[in-house]
């Protein structure tokens, strides 16, 4: 059984990555019934936590059915950092995650995120402040290093442990990459084997199916795998790893039927919680690829796309389940 610090999780368990507008509870929701063993908040900006920003504190929502679930902040400037696990402490998480990895200009150009790969020293020691900070178990997600020439993995997990994070989850790609070619799990597995390190390794990058997951199970040895974008408009990912790694057979694809009602679900609880035009609009990467794949699916998506409201969404889908009920999945 992985545990990190007192939590205890799966014996192989599949993470939710933590993605900006697109890790909410209400995909959280649909992740977690399809068997996600642990999931991250989206990243949460420790600036617009501290300073009571509202969309930043209604991120800090967790429902009790998700848990256990780590929440993630992000910033540059310690103190602020120091202060903002303070706040997400209060909000009972079983873990509180810290940021390294994210590479977009806005955010790692100010030395946020995987910014931080390039100022070692001040990342272990932002680290120790929030680990002494809060009682929580403190988690990193990070990637390989800025970019080829500085990659230090190794000593950025040594490091990490040193100052008491109880797992790393490593994406294998690093700051220059961004999200092109292909993740380089090699230097995950140097990580997870090397013989100074002890705390839980989970790697990120590339997984999309069964086969690859059970590969890269079994090839690199971490202690668990974390799926990010492979998840987004098709959340059944989770039970299909899971019952392949257990059966070696493909479990079936979902039904339209089941596509619809998960649909249905996600956009509904998007709408209560964002409101009914936010819900809609922010919604709409998950529920139009729920159907993907299926032939002859396109002006369905088109018209999903430009839907404006709950009641329009209801009714193509409707018309999806009457068009394309019996469809087989190949």
């Amino acid at each position: 059984m992985v545990k990190i610090g007192d939590v205890e999780i799966a014996e192989f368990p599949l993470l939710l990555a933590p993605m900006e507008d697109v890790s909410d509870p209400p995909f959280r929701a649909v992740c977690k019934e399809n068997g996600a063993d642990l999931m991250y908040t989206e990243f949460i900006s420790s600036e617009a936590l501290i300073r009571d920003a509202a969309k930043s504190v209604q991120k800090l929502d967790i429902y009790d059915y998700e848990r256990p679930i780590g929440i993630q902040i992000f910033g540059e400037r310690i103190e602020a950092m120091r202060d903002a696990a303070a706040v997400v402490e209060k909000a009972e998480p079983e873990i509180l995650d810290i940021n390294y990895g994210c590479p977009v200009k806005k955010v790692a150009g100010k030395g946020a995120g995987a910014g931080i790969l390039r100022d070692l020293p001040k990342m272990q020691a932002m680290t120790e402040e929030i680990v002494k900070q809060v009682d929580l178990p403190v988690t990193v997600k990070t990637r390989l290093g800025w970019d080829t020439d500085t990659i230090q993995i190794v000593e950025v997990a040594k490091r990490l442990q040193d100052v008491g994070i109880k797992a790393l989850s490593i994406h294998g790609r690093t700051r220059a990459q961004m999200y092109k070619g292909v993740a380089d799990w090699t230097k995950i597995a140097e990580v997870k084997n090397h013989p100074d390190i002890h705390i839980p390794i989970f790697g990120n990058g590339d997984i999309d199916s069964p086969e690859k997951a059970v590969e890269y199970k079994d090839k690199f040895g971490v202690d668990g795998i974390m799926i990010g974008r492979a998840a987004i408009g098709y959340p059944w990912i989770f039970r299909e790893i899971k019952h392949f790694m257990k059966t070696g057979e493909h479990l079936a694809q979902p039904s339209i039927a089941e596509r619809i009602d998960t649909c249905k679900r996600h956009i509904d609880f998007s709408v209560e919680w964002k409101g009914p035009r936010q819900g809609v609009f922010e919604t709409r990467r998950h529920y139009t690829n729920y159907f993907k794949g299926v032939t002859g699916f396109k002006p369905y998506r088109t018209r999903l796309v430009e839907a404006m409201t709950l009641e329009e969404v209801h009714s193509i889908l409707e018309e999806v389940h009457n068009e394309f009920g019996d469809y087989e999945f190949k």
